[in-house]
């Protein structure tokens, strides 16, 4: 089968990326009244992008303010987009959360607020609680980010110390029609986790707020645990009527990613093997998959090659080093060194917004070859995996893949190649 594994594994990514794009899929879902005014507001890696869709469909007035991650914003005429920081909250997305929020305020029941919701909304829309400072929040969510707590943990901390998530945006719209339309990032597709539902009711307690900081050994300040203390801190519950004109539509989830990349694996001859969204430490779940693979080679078990292993969600990773990598670049790493060159695999791990964690790339590539080359430079896998240095691995192999911003985000994207036949077991 003549095919360039490097470049079908690249176009691999690309399909998952083009199939979650909101240029593809936000537009259908828009209301089929298009006409009168609506304000626009919307926060996530894929927001500006997002925002230019609804420019381009609606027939009446349009205005309104979007955030986006610095780097991912794009052109729009009529809805202001800013830019701020991610994964952790910076100034200006307290200030802009502030505008977003008084923009959706004192609105009339004859209003319609779109709201466009994507990836990285929880720390872009940072917005701190009645006493809790920005500060707080900035060196909570960066323990957090290092203590190998799930995206669902995370966001229960996340909404509970804010005062715009956890349905309290769209409480504010009331009472507005508000129409909610979001691309996950977040293993089954939780509306009250996807950038920490600000316009959905929220079922988590500030009680299990807190049992979270404590099982991770996050200290916080007296005034964060007063405030998760106080009954003010719980989020909008189910069946507050502030939310009932609020209306929820996932317009793009990992599993259509999968799905599409699926779709080109059988065009080109290979049979898939969707594993779904997974989380648990990368490293961890870089073991299942080389064990998989494993079994394909030797015993064609549970499918033959020539086929592709595919899987998505949000793996997690504690930090224990001081190297540089995402989660992508350590379930890599971990692959290589679980497979130390098994021939006939490649592989490819990505995030689908482009920015591996807080890196410049989106992920890299692992083939046959990369444990022996990498002991030939003076570098050991299991090392730089105990350093959490995935990024420094795979660069020096020049493995590194770079997109810049993707402008959407459906999480990871993982792909592995596997050309080689099964193996006589004797």
């Amino acid at each position: 089968m003549s095919v360039d594994p490097q470049q079908f594994l690249r176009e691999l990514f690309a399909t998952a990326i083009d199939a979650a794009h909101p240029q593809q899929v936000l537009e259908a879902h828009l209301p089929k009244d298009r006409s009168g005014r609506v304000i626009v507001i919307g926060a996530g890696k894929a927001a500006a992008a997002m925002a230019q869709v609804v420019e381009r469909c609606w027939q009446g007035e349009v205005s309104g303010l979007v955030v986006t991650r610095y780097g991912h914003g794009a052109p729009c005429e009529k809805i202001e987009v800013v830019e701020a920081a991610h994964p952790v909250p910076d100034a200006a997305g307290q200030a802009v959360a502030k505008r977003v929020f008084e923009l959706v305020s004192n609105l009339s029941e004859d209003d319609r607020v779109i709201f466009l919701l994507s990836g990285g909304g929880s720390a872009l829309l940072a917005l701190p609680a009645a006493g809790i400072t920005l500060a707080d929040k900035q060196s909570i969510n960066k323990a957090l980010l290092k203590s190998g707590a799930t995206i669902g943990e995370m966001n229960c901390v996340r909404k509970h110390l804010s005062a715009i998530k956890g349905g309290r945006l769209g409480k504010a719209c009331w009472p507005a029609t508000v129409y909610t339309y979001a691309i996950s990032d977040v293993p089954g597709d939780l509306a009250t986790v996807i950038a920490s539902g600000p316009t959905v009711a929220d079922p988590s307690t500030s009680a299990e707020a807190l049992a979270i900081l404590k099982r991770y050994g996050i200290d916080v300040p007296a005034s964060v645990r007063n405030w998760l203390q106080s009954p003010e801190s719980e989020t909008v519950k189910p069946g507050d009527p502030g939310l009932a004109r609020s209306h929820f539509q996932l317009i793009a989830r990992p599993q259509q990613s999968l799905e599409a990349a699926a779709v080109k694996c059988r065009q080109a001859g290979f049979s898939p093997l969707i594993l779904g969204d997974l989380e648990g430490e990368s490293r961890e779940v870089a073991k299942v998959h080389a064990g998989i693979a494993r079994q394909v080679v030797l015993h064609g078990q549970p499918l033959a090659a020539p086929c592709v292993i595919l899987s998505g969600g949000e793996t997690t990773v504690t930090v224990r080093g001081n190297g540089r990598g995402g989660r992508n670049a350590e379930f890599l790493l971990s692959l290589t060194d679980s497979l130390k060159g098994l021939p006939g695999v490649f592989a490819l791990a990505g995030d689908t917004d482009g920015i591996d964690g807080s890196e410049d790339n989106a992920g890299a590539i692992m083939t046959p070859d990369s444990y022996a080359r990498a002991v030939a430079l003076g570098l050991s896998a299991s090392d730089e995996l105990d350093n959490n240095n995935g990024y420094g691995y795979f660069e020096a192999l020049d493995a590194l893949i770079v997109t810049e911003p993707t402008r959407t985000n459906v999480n990871d994207f993982r792909a592995i190649l596997i050309l080689e036949s099964p193996k006589n077991d004797a």
